[in-house]
Protein backbone atom coordinates (compact mmCIF):
# COMPACT_ATOMS: atom_id res chain seq x y z
CA UNK A 1 0.00 0.00 0.00
CA UNK A 2 2.85 2.51 0.83
CA UNK A 3 4.24 1.61 -2.60
CA UNK A 4 0.96 3.54 -4.25
CA UNK A 5 1.44 7.08 -2.04
CA UNK A 6 2.50 9.72 -3.92
CA UNK A 7 5.73 11.21 -3.28
CA UNK A 8 6.89 14.08 -1.08
CA UNK A 9 8.78 16.92 -2.36
CA UNK A 10 8.94 21.03 -1.32
CA UNK A 11 9.34 24.32 -3.36
CA UNK A 12 10.39 27.45 -2.70
CA UNK A 13 8.95 30.84 -3.96
CA UNK A 14 10.21 33.84 -2.62
CA UNK A 15 9.56 33.90 1.66
CA UNK A 16 6.98 31.08 0.93
CA UNK A 17 7.55 27.05 1.05
CA UNK A 18 5.25 25.04 -0.57
CA UNK A 19 4.04 21.43 -0.08
CA UNK A 20 3.50 18.81 -3.32
CA UNK A 21 2.71 15.24 -3.90
CA UNK A 22 4.45 14.38 -6.72
CA UNK A 23 2.49 17.07 -8.68
CA UNK A 24 2.35 21.17 -9.23
CA UNK A 25 -0.81 21.06 -6.82
CA UNK A 26 -0.27 22.58 -3.44
CA UNK A 27 -1.14 20.73 -0.61
CA UNK A 28 -0.25 23.22 2.12
CA UNK A 29 2.39 26.04 2.51
CA UNK A 30 4.68 27.84 5.23
CA UNK A 31 5.95 31.56 5.52
CA UNK A 32 10.03 30.66 6.21
CA UNK A 33 10.13 34.02 8.82
CA UNK A 34 6.80 32.57 10.42
CA UNK A 35 6.26 29.19 10.52
CA UNK A 36 3.50 29.09 13.07
CA UNK A 37 1.11 31.22 11.49
CA UNK A 38 -1.41 30.26 8.87
CA UNK A 39 -0.63 31.29 5.84
CA UNK A 40 -3.19 30.62 3.17
CA UNK A 41 -6.53 32.29 3.00
CA UNK A 42 -8.96 28.92 3.00
CA UNK A 43 -6.85 27.75 5.82
CA UNK A 44 -7.15 30.18 7.76
CA UNK A 45 -11.11 29.94 7.43
CA UNK A 46 -10.55 26.72 8.85
CA UNK A 47 -10.62 28.02 11.82
CA UNK A 48 -13.63 29.34 12.15
CA UNK A 49 -15.58 27.25 14.96
CA UNK A 50 -13.79 30.07 16.52
CA UNK A 51 -16.45 31.82 16.47
CA UNK A 52 -18.82 29.67 18.43
CA UNK A 53 -17.44 29.11 21.35
CA UNK A 54 -15.76 31.46 24.21
CA UNK A 55 -11.89 32.38 23.65
CA UNK A 56 -11.53 32.31 27.57
CA UNK A 57 -12.14 28.24 27.10
CA UNK A 58 -9.79 27.21 23.90
CA UNK A 59 -6.98 26.01 25.58
CA UNK A 60 -8.61 22.80 27.31
CA UNK A 61 -10.04 21.65 24.13
CA UNK A 62 -8.95 19.49 21.89
CA UNK A 63 -9.00 19.63 17.90
CA UNK A 64 -8.03 17.31 15.41
CA UNK A 65 -6.86 17.64 11.19
CA UNK A 66 -7.97 14.48 9.27
CA UNK A 67 -5.14 15.04 6.69
CA UNK A 68 -1.88 16.97 7.62
CA UNK A 69 -1.12 18.96 4.77
CA UNK A 70 2.27 21.31 5.86
CA UNK A 71 0.54 20.82 9.09
CA UNK A 72 -0.36 24.11 9.11
CA UNK A 73 -3.48 23.62 11.47
CA UNK A 74 -1.69 21.61 13.97
CA UNK A 75 0.95 23.66 14.42
CA UNK A 76 -1.44 26.17 15.12
CA UNK A 77 -3.27 24.75 17.28
CA UNK A 78 -0.69 23.07 19.61
CA UNK A 79 2.10 26.07 19.36
CA UNK A 80 -0.69 29.32 19.13
CA UNK A 81 -3.85 27.86 21.11
CA UNK A 82 -1.97 25.47 23.44
CA UNK A 83 -4.66 23.38 22.61
CA UNK A 84 -4.64 19.13 22.86
CA UNK A 85 -4.19 18.46 19.29
CA UNK A 86 -4.27 15.08 17.11
CA UNK A 87 -3.37 14.63 13.65
CA UNK A 88 -5.04 11.80 11.54
CA UNK A 89 -1.91 11.41 7.94
CA UNK A 90 -2.21 8.34 5.50
CA UNK A 91 1.47 8.89 4.40
CA UNK A 92 4.15 8.74 6.42
CA UNK A 93 6.44 10.77 4.04
CA UNK A 94 3.52 13.75 4.85
CA UNK A 95 4.69 12.98 8.13
CA UNK A 96 8.25 13.27 7.63
CA UNK A 97 8.17 16.25 5.07
CA UNK A 98 6.32 18.10 8.03
CA UNK A 99 8.84 17.38 10.58
CA UNK A 100 11.64 17.81 8.25
CA UNK A 101 10.63 20.81 6.24
CA UNK A 102 7.81 22.81 7.91
CA UNK A 103 8.67 23.03 11.50
CA UNK A 104 6.39 20.52 12.53
CA UNK A 105 7.31 19.47 16.27
CA UNK A 106 7.85 16.11 17.55
CA UNK A 107 5.09 14.66 19.76
CA UNK A 108 4.30 15.63 23.24
CA UNK A 109 1.64 15.73 26.04
CA UNK A 110 -0.81 17.68 23.87
CA UNK A 111 0.55 16.89 20.35
CA UNK A 112 -0.16 13.56 18.62
CA UNK A 113 0.34 12.50 14.83
CA UNK A 114 -1.64 9.39 14.06
CA UNK A 115 -0.44 7.09 10.85
CA UNK A 116 -3.77 5.72 9.61
CA UNK A 117 -6.69 5.95 7.54
CA UNK A 118 -9.36 8.82 8.39
CA UNK A 119 -12.05 6.57 8.02
CA UNK A 120 -11.21 4.07 10.12
CA UNK A 121 -9.40 5.92 12.99
CA UNK A 122 -12.41 8.01 13.31
CA UNK A 123 -14.30 4.91 14.57
CA UNK A 124 -12.19 3.90 17.12
CA UNK A 125 -14.34 4.23 20.23
CA UNK A 126 -11.46 6.55 22.33
CA UNK A 127 -12.40 9.37 19.87
CA UNK A 128 -16.46 9.34 20.44
CA UNK A 129 -17.65 12.70 21.52
CA UNK A 130 -14.39 14.16 22.38
CA UNK A 131 -12.91 16.56 19.62
CA UNK A 132 -14.07 20.18 20.03
CA UNK A 133 -12.39 21.58 16.71
CA UNK A 134 -12.63 18.94 13.63
CA UNK A 135 -10.46 19.80 10.34
CA UNK A 136 -11.08 17.86 7.38
CA UNK A 137 -8.73 18.52 4.36
CA UNK A 138 -8.72 15.34 2.74
CA UNK A 139 -7.35 15.54 -1.00
CA UNK A 140 -5.22 13.28 -3.24
CA UNK A 141 -2.08 14.00 -4.87
CA UNK A 142 -4.55 15.23 -8.32
CA UNK A 143 -6.57 17.30 -6.06
CA UNK A 144 -9.71 16.51 -7.91
CA UNK A 145 -12.27 16.15 -5.10
CA UNK A 146 -12.16 15.05 -1.89
CA UNK A 147 -11.44 11.58 -0.80
CA UNK A 148 -13.69 10.88 1.96
CA UNK A 149 -16.84 12.45 1.27
CA UNK A 150 -20.06 10.22 1.61
CA UNK A 151 -22.93 10.86 4.21
CA UNK A 152 -21.72 7.97 6.49
CA UNK A 153 -18.48 9.23 6.89
CA UNK A 154 -19.54 12.70 7.57
CA UNK A 155 -21.76 10.84 10.51
CA UNK A 156 -19.15 9.12 12.01
CA UNK A 157 -17.13 12.72 12.15
CA UNK A 158 -20.38 13.78 13.90
CA UNK A 159 -19.75 11.29 16.32
CA UNK A 160 -16.52 12.83 17.29
CA UNK A 161 -17.80 15.77 18.30
CA UNK A 162 -18.66 17.04 21.90
CA UNK A 163 -21.74 18.89 22.25
CA UNK A 164 -20.71 22.06 21.44
CA UNK A 165 -18.10 20.84 18.51
CA UNK A 166 -17.90 21.58 15.03
CA UNK A 167 -16.38 20.49 11.71
CA UNK A 168 -14.94 22.53 9.36
CA UNK A 169 -14.44 20.76 5.67
CA UNK A 170 -12.27 22.22 2.61
CA UNK A 171 -14.51 21.81 -0.11
CA UNK A 172 -12.29 21.96 -3.32
CA UNK A 173 -12.10 20.10 -6.96
CA UNK A 174 -12.32 20.19 -10.81
CA UNK A 175 -15.12 18.22 -10.81
CA UNK A 176 -17.41 20.70 -9.13
CA UNK A 177 -18.16 17.94 -6.23
CA UNK A 178 -19.25 20.83 -4.04
CA UNK A 179 -23.33 20.89 -3.94
CA UNK A 180 -22.37 16.75 -3.91
CA UNK A 181 -20.43 16.86 -0.76
CA UNK A 182 -22.64 19.68 0.55
CA UNK A 183 -25.73 17.63 0.29
CA UNK A 184 -23.92 15.05 2.22
CA UNK A 185 -22.90 17.33 5.08
CA UNK A 186 -26.30 18.29 5.32
CA UNK A 187 -27.77 15.14 5.49
CA UNK A 188 -25.36 14.37 7.97
CA UNK A 189 -25.54 16.84 10.35
CA UNK A 190 -28.45 18.55 9.41
CA UNK A 191 -29.39 22.05 7.32
CA UNK A 192 -29.51 24.11 10.84
CA UNK A 193 -26.14 23.14 11.49
CA UNK A 194 -24.17 24.32 8.46
CA UNK A 195 -22.42 27.57 7.40
CA UNK A 196 -20.48 28.24 4.76
CA UNK A 197 -18.04 31.04 3.15
CA UNK A 198 -18.45 31.98 -0.45
CA UNK A 199 -15.49 30.48 -2.14
CA UNK A 200 -11.35 31.91 -2.33
CA UNK A 201 -10.38 33.47 -5.30
CA UNK A 202 -8.68 29.99 -5.93
CA UNK A 203 -12.02 27.95 -5.54
CA UNK A 204 -11.65 26.78 -1.86
CA UNK A 205 -15.14 27.02 -0.05
CA UNK A 206 -15.22 25.97 4.01
CA UNK A 207 -17.96 24.38 5.02
CA UNK A 208 -18.91 24.45 8.85
CA UNK A 209 -21.02 21.81 10.17
CA UNK A 210 -21.82 22.28 14.10
CA UNK A 211 -22.61 19.32 16.19
CA UNK A 212 -25.56 21.01 17.93
CA UNK A 213 -26.91 23.39 15.74
CA UNK A 214 -26.97 27.26 17.43
CA UNK A 215 -26.92 30.73 15.82
CA UNK A 216 -24.89 33.32 17.94
CA UNK A 217 -26.84 36.82 17.01
CA UNK A 218 -24.45 38.91 15.21
CA UNK A 219 -23.36 41.13 18.01
CA UNK A 220 -21.41 37.85 19.86
CA UNK A 221 -20.21 36.84 16.78
CA UNK A 222 -18.48 40.30 16.19
CA UNK A 223 -17.29 40.48 19.61
CA UNK A 224 -15.12 37.10 18.97
CA UNK A 225 -14.36 37.89 15.86
CA UNK A 226 -12.37 40.93 17.44
CA UNK A 227 -11.26 39.19 19.76
CA UNK A 228 -9.89 36.26 17.32
CA UNK A 229 -7.96 38.72 15.35
CA UNK A 230 -6.58 40.56 18.28
CA UNK A 231 -5.49 37.25 20.25
CA UNK A 232 -4.21 35.29 17.41
CA UNK A 233 -3.69 37.58 14.52
CA UNK A 234 -6.43 35.72 11.92
CA UNK A 235 -8.79 38.28 9.75
CA UNK A 236 -12.04 36.94 12.08
CA UNK A 237 -14.16 40.01 11.17
CA UNK A 238 -13.64 39.18 7.43
CA UNK A 239 -15.19 36.27 8.00
CA UNK A 240 -18.75 37.69 8.89
CA UNK A 241 -18.76 39.67 5.79
CA UNK A 242 -18.37 36.36 4.21
CA UNK A 243 -19.44 33.95 5.71
CA UNK A 244 -23.40 32.49 6.86
CA UNK A 245 -25.63 29.75 7.70
CA UNK A 246 -27.00 27.47 5.33
CA UNK A 247 -30.36 28.47 6.62
CA UNK A 248 -31.01 32.12 6.48
CA UNK A 249 -34.67 31.99 6.70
Amino acid sequence: MKASLPEVNFSDWGDTRYLHLGTEWVQGSMKLDAPFEIELEYVQRMMAWLLFVAPTSVMGRHAMQLGLGAASLTKFCRKQLRMRTTAVELNPQVVAACRGWFKLPQDDAKLSVVIADAAAEIRRPQWRESVDALQVDLYDDEAAAPVLDSEEFYRDCRAVLTEDGAMTVNLFGRNSSYERSLAHIVAAFGADAVWAFRPTREGNTIVLAQRTAAQPDRSTLAVRAQTIQTRWGLPAAKWLRVFKPLNTG
